[in-house]
């Protein structure tokens, strides 16, 4: 039952970009971890900048580095 949770900053996405970046990961992790569709959840969280590190950097990325396949290309 894999979810994938996207924290980005705030982007005016309409519905059908929505729907078409859902699709595109939910085809990924249908492929890679041999998941059903219908067994994926996609939501997205938009985190303003100023709110990246406190709820994003600190509590998620940083506390998890060495479990990350991709790590970020910056620091905080």
């Amino acid at each position: 039952m894999p979810h994938i949770d996207i924290k980005y900053f705030p982007r005016d996405l309409s519905e059908e970009q929505k729907t078409a970046l859902a699709d595109d990961i939910t085809a990924a992790i249908v492929r890679h971890l041999n998941s059903k569709d219908d067994s994926v959840s996609v939501a997205l969280s938009q985190v303003q900048p100023e709110d990246w590190k406190a709820q994003v950097w600190d509590t998620e990325i940083a506390p998890q580095m060495e479990k990350l396949i991709k790590k970020p290309g910056y620091s905080m």
